[in-house]
């Protein structure tokens, strides 16, 4: 994904609100880094962008909080043969 780096973060930070997208998604679909993502929503939205860096916050708090309920199922899944 080229393009300058601002408008990057906004289309990054819009992409996470809209779909409640873990950081890890966000990479995939826009074929970039996971620290790139993070970046860019974190450090580079957040003097670009200030409303948009609050509701994208919101969200990789949420799925901070959530990540040990889905890796505790992902365990489960691989270890029951699902």
């Amino acid at each position: 994904m080229k393009g300058a780096v601002e408008e990057r973060a906004v289309e990054l930070g819009a992409y996470i609100v809209d779909n409640n997208a873990t950081v890890r998604a966000t990479a995939k679909k826009f074929h970039i880094s996971k620290s790139t993502v993070h970046k860019d929503v974190t450090e580079r939205l957040k003097g670009n962008n200030p409303q948009l860096y609050a509701k994208v916050k919101l969200v990789l708090d949420k799925n901070k909080s959530e990540r040990h309920i889905r890796g505790g199922m992902a365990t489960r899944k691989k270890y029951k043969g699902i």
